[in-house]
């Protein structure tokens, strides 16, 4: 996966004019956790801690895990995640030896190829509970090319379809289905 350097300082401001929608992906993603029943959860690139601001207050009891390649992001997120467990590391890496009740992921899969998310998939489905969930809010390639609504650079953008995403989350052992999509935006959930 190429690297990206973010800065934590203009990133709230850069991601929202990269992506016009981003806090109702945000909130689709935690609203795809809504009603579940997690206790330990890992999210995958934590970056300043804005999908955990949203989702935890869903999940209050859970305990929180998450990583992020980014030493200066993970810097930002313990600032407002204190008591969570902020481990600097690649999607590319093997991940924390689980079980979780949810895996989440928000902006992060998309910045891996094609068969870098199959292997991703694979190690999520290894490291969930039974029963457990995978919420993967992201960039995607639109049904129709012309509806794309967020500049795609191939080198640090690499997303796919939403059905290509599907078969692999099947391939790995989940069960995914579309929870909110727009354009070229989705959010997937998926059971173990």
């Amino acid at each position: 996966m190429a690297e990206l350097d973010w800065d934590p300082d203009l990133y709230a401001t850069d991601i929202r004019d990269e992506i016009a929608h981003f806090d109702d992906l945000q909130d689709a993603v935690a609203e795809a956790t809504r009603g579940l029943a997690a206790r330990s959860v890992l999210e995958l690139g934590v970056g300043t801690g804005e999908t955990a601001r949203r989702v935890r207050p869903l999940h209050p009891d859970a305990s929180w895990m998450g990583i992020d390649a980014s030493a200066a992001m993970l810097g930002r997120a313990r600032e407002t995640l204190p008591d969570a467990d902020l481990r600097l590391g690649r999607l590319e890496d093997p991940l924390p030896d689980g079980p979780f009740d949810l895996v989440l992921s928000a902006l992060a899969a998309h910045h891996l190829p094609g068969p870098g998310k199959q292997d991703l998939f694979r190690r999520i489905a290894a490291v969930l509970e039974p029963g457990g969930s995978f919420v993967l809010g992201d960039l995607v390639v639109p049904q129709r090319p012309e509806e794309a609504e967020i500049a795609v650079d191939r080198v640090h953008d690499l997303p796919d379809s939403v059905s290509s995403q599907l078969a692999w989350l099947r391939d790995a052992g989940l069960d995914g289905r579309i929870t909110w999509s727009r354009r070229d935006l989705a959010v997937i959930h998926a059971r173990a």
